[in-house]
């Protein structure tokens, strides 16, 4: 067992257990930096150095230089980070087991073992980014969409089927389960991982923080529960499958210290959103984020998480809370089991990394105020995710906004009556029997030569196209008309995929509740409460 700075200590790990970490108050004691005055999320990759540290991938220097982090002029040198595992969507999760199934079968050409070839760190692959929604507004909805499914996508499945059986250390996660960042904050985080291994010439075990990359830019959802990751590129995540380290240079760390409670009626897509504007003004690009003080104590996990789901947008690498009671309860909330619970506790403690920071504790390199009772509800927009409308505003700001030139951010609708209504169709219809969009051909589906590359992605990007009368003999009676009048300034609740806020119990009832009581749904028409 490679213990490069003797910090290898023994704990109580729960249940009658002992086990070992690397730990990183004995490294402080050796004089190697101020090691408890570092922000949590630097210190559990400087715990992910030092346990990985051997003189090649991850040398001594690169311990000592990220142990004196810097918090006003951090280091300009590379963090040789080397994560416990990897999440992938299936877009690019695919190409990756492609890749391992290719390496096998170089190797069984050469006359070796096939087997060799494995994943180094264990990879969960999520089925969700292919998933279409064909039919809707009918109970039959869930059923008839799984089977075309799998019908649409039987190649692909049977391929990553063979992957699970072939490799030890990759978990496929069909469709049907939930977006890959909530399958990731409630099922396959564990907080806390352990390894077998001998310390002192005797079987032990040896535990270390649960972190990871993930070829999702959201990835960072998981920052809510404590868990160090973020988004990758295909590149890098294979790269770290077979165990290489994910380098990244030394970042700056934002502070964020919230104070107060979020009012009633305020929700945790309104709190992201302020926060998000709050946060691109400071200009995080690059950089950590880590929420602390009082605030941040009284956040349940799913609104941590939906701040976390969010650094993309506010532009940081993570936005990231540290491990406290409430990471604990969520743990046990979502069925962990009581030895991984305490476990998870147990390691923290002993790494004096347990508990919300409070103002002073810790040195940043810039410090954030946020009262969270200033936070007021908001709309997202008017074209962009990241921007906000205060409520009380959104009145006056609609009807500027729809006659400002487009130029300028608006929708350039001049002398409108806000008045006048419009039939419009519901429930929708199956889809033409010509040739469907498709990544192959870009005729037809409304991109123009120089659209933005994330619009050509989600318009073109599909998995094989089927004929709308291949799909309408499966099950014709979904598609049942329906009709309604809108007009400019009409609220619709389209159907709730950002994953932002599928992972937000609260939020999703919210919009379930408000579709109910009043008001359509593309899910089903009038809503009839289907949504709950």
């Amino acid at each position: 067992m490679r213990d490069e700075f003797k910090t290898l200590r023994k704990f109580d790990a729960g249940n009658g257990r002992e086990g070992f970490l690397y730990s990183l108050p004995a490294l402080e004691d050796q004089g190697i930096g101020t090691i408890s005055r570092l922000p949590v999320s630097i210190r559990i990759v400087l715990e992910s150095v030092l346990r990985n540290c051997d003189g090649k991938k991850v040398r001594r220097k690169d311990v000592e230089t990220l142990a004196n982090w810097n918090a006003k002029s951090p280091a300009n040198e590379e963090i040789p980070f080397i994560v416990a595992r990897i999440v992938l969507q299936d877009f690019t999760g695919v190409p990756l087991v492609v890749d391992l199934a290719a390496m096998r079968s170089a190797v069984k050409r050469l006359g070796g073992d096939p087997k060799i070839i494995e994943p180094l760190v264990s990879v969960d692959l999520v089925v969700d980014h292919s998933v279409q929604v064909d039919f809707f507004g009918s109970a039959r909805a869930l059923q008839l969409n799984l089977e075309m499914e799998f019908k649409r996508n039987r190649e692909r499945y049977q391929f990553l089927k063979w992957g699970q059986q072939a490799f030890k250390t990759f978990q496929l996660i069909p469709p049907g389960i939930g977006i890959v960042h909530q399958v990731n904050l409630e099922y396959l985080a564990k907080g806390v991982l352990s390894q077998k291994s001998e310390v002192e010439g005797q079987k032990s075990e040896v535990f270390y923080p649960d972190t990871l990359v993930g070829t999702d830019s959201h990835t960072t959802m998981i920052n809510g529960l404590g868990v160090v990751g973020w988004g990758v590129g295909g590149i890098e995540a294979e790269a770290g499958m077979l165990g290489q380290p994910v380098y990244f240079l030394t970042p700056d760390v934002v502070g964020v210290h919230m104070t107060g409670q979020i009012r009633e009626g305020v929700t945790a897509t309104d709190l992201v959103l302020h926060i998000t504007q709050l946060l691109r003004a400071q200009k995080v690009v690059g950089k950590f984020v880590e929420f602390y003080g009082e605030g941040a104590a009284s956040l349940p996990i799913p609104d941590r998480a939906t701040i976390g789901n969010m650094s993309p947008e506010y532009g940081a690498t993570m936005g990231y809370f540290p491990i406290d009671q409430e990471s604990l309860d969520y743990l046990r909330a979502t069925g962990r089991s009581d030895e991984q619970c305490r476990a998870f506790e147990n390691y923290f403690r002993a790494q004096k990394m347990f508990g919300m920071p409070r103002k002073g504790e810790i040195d940043y390199s810039v410090d954030v105020e946020l009262d969270l009772a200033e936070v007021q509800p908001s709309v997202a927009g008017p074209k962009r995710p990241q921007d906000r409308i205060s409520l009380p505003e959104l009145g006056k700001t609609f009807r500027e906004l729809l006659e400002k030139p487009v130029s300028d951010g608006g929708y350039g609708k001049k002398h409108v009556d806000l008045r006048e209504k419009h039939l419009v169709e519901l429930n929708g219809s199956a889809p033409r029997n010509g040739n469907m969009a498709s990544s192959d051909t870009k005729e037809d589906q409304g991109i123009n030569p120089g659209d933005e590359l994330n619009k050509i992605e989600m318009v073109a990007n599909r998995p094989t196209p089927d004929s709308g009368r291949e799909i309408e003999a499966e099950s014709g009676e979904v598609f049942a008309q329906g009709h309604s009048r809108i007009g400019h300034g009409s609220v619709l609740i389209a159907a709730i995929t950002s994953c932002t806020n599928t992972s937000n119990p609260s939020v999703m009832i919210a919009a379930g509740e408000i579709c109910r009581g009043r008001g359509w749904c593309s899910r089903g028409g009038r809503c009839r409460g289907r949504c709950r």
